[in-house]
């Protein structure tokens, strides 16, 4: 019940509450509507030649309903100079360089009765000229991977029912049945039949691989077909010497139902039967092969035994008949990839990241530890991980030039979106760009506060609180406490638009991690399995104690909210 006085009012008050201007002040408080000005940076792609970077950049649509995104190119040999524009689609994502660092493909959809279409494969060339589309396939085209030589483009579109039936096996009788009737009823088969922000998966195209030959004229450039069947390709990587492309297939038309798995399949550069090199007793991802070709790099988490929580690591597994994979984080006991929440993330092609092998021994890597995330290198031999890079951050993408000599990353902290930076030997990061400078010259903002306090039964809880920027501790603040979904998710250092608005209207707001959160180890992520809600819900109230306990907190006014998990947890609270 200590939440009943705020919580009806909380929304009302978001808008009319405390407001803590000053007329005499030239800046403003941070407003809800401010996020119509941001932006973001998503996918970035350094030049092999590390002379330049191209970025994805996403922009809210001057109607407020959705976005755009655009290519920009960075000069990195002269700095200092802004970006510049370097695409005029609405909707172009994807850039991917040649190995020559000349020219750019990269994946557009083409707006048709205001919608955006499916996307295809375009091609730019730096020395000028528009972008020209190379794939007009039927079920579009993505995920664009030069050869090493740059003579031919891998591309992943989906694959029609009636294509991949001509390539399955099956028996005469099975052959000879009619098809069935097509109907605009749809029939739900799976117990994973569509997700949260793509609708309803689409499993009549399972998507598969195309090759396209870079080096033909433009009227013979048709994308060829090298694999197929009803289950669905992903993670290509090319072999050194571009003979051949490793990849991982789909295992199970119903994995929901399955221990996870996954299968690493090769097939040569021209096509043909895919050979499966091996089987992975769980799911695989984000895959990268060494420079000499002899193994594969991915991120993973072991399925067995079943958990709520598996903490991703980084794996290995040589190239060679009957190898099995091996964990080389296993006795670091934090996350492998950037698991940090927040409002930096592009909301549209945000891209991802892979880890990359420096040489044939050394790996980095984003790892995520207490609220942070940075860079890391992963010695594939002995499994020593050391720290890359420091500070209160996170690292959500990084690339690297063909030599390995140049590194640029894409960081947030709790007072910038995202920004790109380079990162000099010996982890110095050196800022790059500043794409929401203007607005934020305007604003008046406060950096969160860490504390780490003692819950119920001894443990350790992280947690932040931003204060109005005016902050005087003799005075008495409203309190929210916002609890992060999941519920295996974190916050930390990284920008978060809900945080500083809340703060801007005159309130005080706790965001913790209790246990269940990630990045801080397997234990404490999993300690929730079969007891959820439970010692997490006692872990917040011992945060919310911690702050009347402070002396600024009103105890009349305590407000709870929280998005998907923390919204669970919002109602458990109240």
């Amino acid at each position: 019940m200590r939440f009943a006085n705020l919580l009806l009012c909380i929304t009302c008050s978001l808008v009319l509450g405390v407001d803590t201007r000053s007329e005499a002040q030239t800046k403003r408080n941070i407003t809800e509507t401010d996020l119509y000005q941001f932006h973001w940076i998503g996918d970035t792609q350094i030049a092999p030649d590390g002379s330049k970077a191209v970025f994805v950049r996403v922009d809210v649509t001057p109607d407020h309903k959705s976005y755009t995104t655009a290519l920009w190119l960075l000069d990195l040999s002269a700095p200092g100079e802004a970006p510049r524009k370097l695409t005029a689609g609405t909707h172009d994502s994807q850039p991917r360089w040649s190995p020559d660092s000349k020219r750019i493909v990269f994946a557009r959809a083409v707006e048709k009765d205001g919608k955006p279409g499916k996307p295809q494969i375009y091609l730019l060339n730096l020395a000028g000229g528009e972008a020209e589309s190379i794939t007009d396939l039927p079920e579009g085209a993505s995920d664009p991977l030069w050869s090493p030589d740059g003579k031919h483009l891998l591309i992943t579109s989906g694959t029609t029912s009636e294509e991949w039936k001509k390539h399955e096996a099956k028996p005469d009788a099975e052959k000879n049945k009619p098809e069935p009737e097509k109907s605009d009823v749809r029939v739900i088969t799976r117990a994973i039949y569509r997700l949260n922000g793509e609708g309803y998966l689409d499993f009549d195209h399972p998507g598969h691989f195309w090759m396209i030959d870079m080096t033909a004229d433009e009227k013979h450039r048709s994308p060829k077909q090298i694999t197929y069947g009803r289950l669905g390709d992903s993670d290509p990587v090319w072999t050194p010497d571009g003979s051949r492309v490793y990849f991982l297939r789909e295992t199970s038309d119903e994995p929901y139902y399955e221990t996870p798995k996954s299968a690493l399949y090769s097939v040569a550069a021209s096509g043909g039967q895919p050979s499966l090199v091996a089987t992975i007793p769980f799911g695989a991802g984000d895959v990268a092969i060494s420079p000499d070709g002899k193994q594969i790099a991915f991120r993973g988490a072991t399925a067995v035994p079943v958990r709520s929580y598996s903490e991703p690591d980084l794996w290995t597994l040589a190239l060679t008949p009957g190898s099995e994979p091996k964990n080389i984080t296993q006795t670091y006991d934090y996350d492998i990839g950037d698991s940090i929440g927040g409002d930096n993330r592009a909301p549209r092609a945000a891209g991802g990241t892979h880890p990359v092998w420096l040489d044939n021994h050394t790996l980095l890597e984003v790892a995520t530890k207490q609220g942070r995330a940075n860079l890391v290198k992963v010695d594939a031999v002995s499994s020593n991980v050391s720290q890359f890079t420091t500070g209160d951050q996170t690292i959500q993408l990084f690339s690297v030039s063909a030599d390995r000599s140049k590194i640029i990353s894409l960081a947030s902290t709790p007072l910038m979106i995202g920004d790109l930076f380079s990162i000099a030997p010996d982890g110095k990061q050196t800022q790059l760009t500043n794409l929401n400078q203007e607005l934020f010259a305007q604003l008046t903002l406060a950096p969160p506060e860490e504390i780490t306090y003692k819950s119920f039964d001894g443990k350790m809880i992280q947690a932040w609180i931003q204060k109005p920027c005016d902050f005087d501790p003799h005075k008495k603040y409203p309190l929210i406490l916002d609890i992060h979904g999941g519920p295996h998710a974190a916050y930390g250092y990284v920008f978060d638009h809900e945080f500083l608005f809340m703060a801007a209207k005159g309130y005080v707001v706790l965001y913790p991690n209790p246990r269940g959160s990630t990045s801080y180890g397997q234990e404490f992520g999993n300690i929730i399995q079969y007891h959820y809600p439970g010692d997490d819900y006692k872990d917040l109230m011992a945060g919310v104690d911690e702050l009347i306990r402070r002396g600024y907190i009103d105890e009349k006014k305590l407000g709870v909210t929280g998005g998907s998990g923390g919204g669970l947890l919002t109602n458990w609270t109240v």
